[in-house]
């Protein structure tokens, strides 16, 4: 499909759609985040571990761009391509949710930073923040139907408004650094013990996953690129960019308070660091550079849903009454089904004990299935040598990147814990719905045997989380 000049995206917009998608929510918690699980120590290593993975999957969305330039959307068109439909329309499906949750977690930041002004609105999820954060998104909903571009540009300017509070942030927890209470939290105040530092990286895992998330940004809109190779150098450029950024504000503040102290403040945690060091005004002013970093924030998630989703359907892998687009090459009825379900779960924040942590950790274990569909993707290319022809010694480079990749992605997915495993097939289960009409649209038989067996699985997992939710074992 040929897409108008107008609506094509320059490698600066693509860069800013990875940075926008990244910097967001999660950046701003992440003192808490961090504290509240370890110390310096296991902060370091878990953003080694966290930054090395997520590098090989930038290096693997890039190599894929160079070697599979005619599949669009790739965090579902690699997976199908892969692996057949069924697991394609899962990681289309599981990234769809993911960027619905991360848009709600988006939501309940931006009404709990309020609430540290406005006690109304509490920790983002009482009735009053639930009903302004429905007015927001249908909103955006009526912005983005305007056009893919306009919403792009947008963001493109949301985004390089986001970096200024963040920078001040640096140099001014830089400038406040105490170096005798960055030493006592070395160790996360427990025994210098390797089961103690493991322990600690091990909680973390999904807070890195989730500040993560938004990596495969340009991928996504590769269909909208002016030049196809501008996907992959915006991926990575986009991905060190963020990484530095999130080092740093983890790191530098294990200089300014205790790791109890640091644990205990509120959201958005980083507000509380800057208030430590400069005063009152501090928490304005970030709390002010949150809101803005999350509505572009917000803006990005919600260009990603939508086009994932359509993508989807325009490879009939979802229903077909998906793939409409209005007079504006907008991907109207997608984006109307993805505001709807962002709705139905801001609603399910009021019966959650916190909406925000349910909501971050919700959109790691969504995004994570993807990731680790596209990884392997890359690895079994490499493997194969299918478009590598005698370029042996680039096959061995991503071979290696990309089995590095799949192993960070499995092991996250084990990290998180078997509760949002099942969580996650609670959604699966009755998405998969949306295959069933897509394969008898097409008059398809609906899956292989191999696919039985996985449907089968997550079938009776969705099982075991509904009666883990009714009989308390699982809580939200």
């Amino acid at each position: 499909m040929t897409e108008n000049n107008d609506q094509q995206l320059s490698r600066l917009a693509l860069v800013a759609l990875v940075v926008g998608s990244m910097v967001g929510a999660g950046i701003f918690t992440l003192p808490a985040a961090f504290a509240h699980s370890t110390g310096v120590l296991g902060a370091l290593i878990s953003w080694a571990i966290a930054g090395t993975g997520m590098l090989m999957l930038a290096f693997v969305f890039q190599t894929l761009s160079h070697h599979k330039p005619d599949i669009d959307a790739g965090i579902y068109g690699y997976a199908k391509a892969g692996f057949g439909n069924y697991p394609g329309f899962l990681a289309a499906f599981g990234y769809w949710i993911a960027c619905c949750l991360a848009d709600v977690a988006c939501l309940v930041l931006i009404k709990a930073t309020l609430g540290q002004f406005f006690p109304v609105f509490g920790d983002g999820s009482t009735g009053v923040a639930i009903a302004a954060a429905s007015i927001i998104v249908w909103m955006v909903h009526l912005l983005v139907l305007r056009g893919i571009r306009e919403a792009a540009a947008l963001n493109t300017i949301a985004t390089f408004a986001k970096i200024i509070p963040i920078g001040i942030f640096i140099v001014v927890v830089i400038a406040g650094f105490n170096a005798d209470i960055f030493a006592l939290n070395s160790w996360g105040g427990e025994a210098p013990t390797l089961s103690n530092v493991a322990s600690q990286v091990r909680h973390t895992m999904l807070v890195t996953v989730f500040v993560f998330v938004g990596i495969e940004g340009a991928s996504v809109y590769s269909r909208y690129a002016r030049d196809r190779n501008d996907v992959g150098i915006a991926t990575v450029l986009g991905f060190l960019g963020v990484l530095c950024l999130l080092v740093l504000v983890t790191v530098f503040s294990y200089g300014i308070l205790l790791r109890p102290d640091l644990a205990a403040l509120a959201t958005p945690s980083m507000a509380g660091v800057m208030e430590a060091i400069v005063g009152p005004w501090g928490l304005v002013f970030i709390s002010i550079g949150l809101l803005i970093s999350i509505a572009g924030n917000y803006l990005s998630w919600s260009l990603l849903a939508a086009e994932v989703l359509h993508s989807a359907a325009r490879n009939q892998n979802f229903p077909s009454f998906l793939a409409h687009e209005n007079a504006n090459k907008v991907p109207s009825t997608a984006l109307w089904l993805t505001n709807a379900v962002i709705q139905l779960f801001l609603i399910v924040t009021w019966f959650a004990e916190s909406a925000f942590t349910l909501a971050l950790k919700m959109t790691s274990a969504m995004t994570l299935l993807p990731y680790l569909f596209v990884a392997a993707y890359a690895f079994k290319l490499a493997s194969t040598g299918e478009t590598y022809g005698t370029a042996d010694t680039a096959r061995r480079r991503d071979g290696i990147r990309a089995g590095i990749a799949t192993f960070y992605a499995a092991a996250m997915l084990l990290a998180g814990g078997p509760k949002f495993l099942l969580l996650a097939a609670l959604l699966y289960a009755p998405g998969s719905w949306l295959f069933w009409r897509a394969r008898r649209e097409q008059g398809a038989a609906l899956f292989t045997r191999v696919e039985t067996v996985v449907f089968g699985v997550i079938v009776l997992a969705a099982a075991t989380a509904l009666a883990g939710l009714i009989s308390g074992a699982i809580v939200i």
